[in-house]
């Protein structure tokens, strides 16, 4: 097999679904199909108001490509608020995979449209991010979705720096510079855990040097994040696999030996806990990489027999959400895509495992965050496997910020919305943790106890956005 065949057998075990989870088998040529000539530092062939997913009246949506370089093009779907998008904040979403497409958040989650169960077509999402909040929807690294150039990119820090690149191409260009300024957001999920923090981390850091003069650029008004099921930590969320594979709050995922086998994997010397705390160390990418191979051989993969690992109230083969993949082609040509799409790239799976960024640290990325007066949001769905609640939630623990004493001394609260428990919460200053009951992997793409997909969701983004803290309704 492969290095990276844990990437892989993930994704078989999805059967049908690719999802905005960190595993993806999916590999396309990535070399433009056409489209008018490269033109670094703008965008180009951007198609306006092209009539597809957002269909509320009088909203304006744009995609098309910021040519960062000769051979690095992002591809990009914006959507303006539905209500008052002269003064709404603006959000920058990426989402996990490595390497997976926005459109996966898009099509299967929180976007203006909803793809249906049988991928034939969408619908108007009433639920929608941008009902208050001007969206981006962004296809990164580079060769990702509808990207296109050369696949170069292998870590989340490099990743962070396109990013970075592509803010500063978007806001140049006269129909978005009205958001020079404007208060901006970048939210993630699963292996975001990584990218999300990684690039607030180089935002701010590019802000401070655009302060010193050491380097020229439009500054960004970083002032939210938010992270659902997140890959951040390993060192202090892979031991939780085991745990909620045993306690999880619905039933064990297996049998009592897996489960004691997993837990000895982890803690014998030399064992999982040894090798992410050597790639801690050493930063070297063979070492980190050997990590990877080894704790989702022991762990990750041996804890899940029948269940779907992304959403555990359902057994495998589990349809949902339903596949992007077709319907994304047969609208590229309308909306400007110019290769044809795949959620996502063995390619970049491979870089990134190759350079062992799954298994690096990015918790002091997401503390610098916190500690600028960022406002922040994780949250996880708790009927997932992959990323599961209980270690995000021993992440959390873990964050040494202004807020951690504060943090200590709160309680958990039950969290409602329109009157019904969607979850369990709580707030410390600027920073939130939100368990949503009964969501799977991509949380906002489920509904529970009688409440709608995406409404919980909706709400807890509505109440960041507008930097307030969690409250139930």
């Amino acid at each position: 097999m492969p290095a990276w065949s844990f990437f892989a057998l993930a994704a078989v075990i999805s059967a049908t679904v690719v999802r905005g989870a960190p595993y993806v088998i999916c590999e396309v040529d990535s070399a433009p199909i056409n489209g008018s000539a490269i033109t670094p530092g703008k965008l180009r062939d951007v198609v306006e108001n092209s009539g597809i997913c957002e269909t509320t009246p009088d909203v304006f949506q744009a995609s098309g490509y910021a040519d960062l370089t000769s051979n690095k093009s992002l591809w990009f779907w914006y959507f303006a608020a539905r209500n008052n998008p002269e003064t709404a904040p603006l959000v920058l979403y990426v989402d996990g995979g490595p390497g997976v497409s926005g459109m996966i958040g898009l099509l299967q989650e929180h976007g203006p449209c909803r793809i249906t169960n049988d991928s034939s077509s969408v619908t108007l999402n009433s639920h929608s991010w941008n009902n208050e909040v001007n969206m981006i929807y962004l296809d990164q690294p580079v060769g990702v979705g509808f990207s296109t150039g050369e696949m170069v990119i292998d870590t989340s820090p490099k990743a962070a720096a396109d990013v970075w690149s592509f803010m500063q191409v978007f806001l140049n260009d006269t129909r978005f510079s009205s958001f020079q300024g404007r208060p901006l957001g970048v939210w993630s999920q699963s292996y975001g855990g990584h990218f999300a923090p990684a690039i607030t981390a180089r935002f701010l850091e590019q802000n401070a040097q655009i302060d010193a003069g050491a380097v020229s650029g439009q500054k960004l008004n970083l002032k939210f994040l938010g992270i659902g099921n997140g890959m951040t930590d390993p060192l202090t969320q892979y031991p939780l696999y085991a745990e909620y594979a045993a306690n999880n709050p619905y039933y064990p995922l297996t049998n009592a030996s897996n489960i004691c086998r997993a837990r000895a994997a982890f803690s014998d010397p030399g064992g999982c806990r040894d090798q992410i705390q050597n790639c801690y160390t050493t930063d070297s990418n063979s070492i980190c990489s050997q990590a990877i191979q080894f704790c989702n051989d022991k762990i990750l993969f041996s804890l899940v027999d029948e269940v779907d690992m992304y959403y555990i109230l359902a057994k495998q083969p589990n349809p949902y959400p339903a596949n992007i993949t077709n319907f994304t082609n047969n609208i590229a040509p309308i909306i400007g895509g110019q290769k044809k799409f795949s959620p996502g790239s063995t390619e970049i799976v491979a870089k990134f495992f190759a350079s062992g960024d799954w298994m690096r640290n990015f918790r002091p990325d997401l503390e610098t965050t916190i500690k600028a007066g960022v406002r922040t949001l994780i949250y996880a769905g708790d009927a997932d496997f992959i990323v599961n609640f209980m270690g995000v939630e021993a992440m959390v623990d873990a964050l040494q910020t202004q807020f951690t004493p504060e943090y200590n001394q709160t309680k958990f609260e039950t969290y409602n919305v329109n009157g019904k428990p969607a979850g369990q919460f709580r707030n410390a200053g600027n920073f939130s943790y939100l368990r949503i009951f009964g969501a799977g992997h991509q949380a906002p793409a489920y509904g529970f106890n009688g409440l709608e997909a995406g409404e919980v969701a909706a709400q807890m983004f509505t109440q960041i956005m507008a930097d307030k803290e969690l409250t139930s309704s």
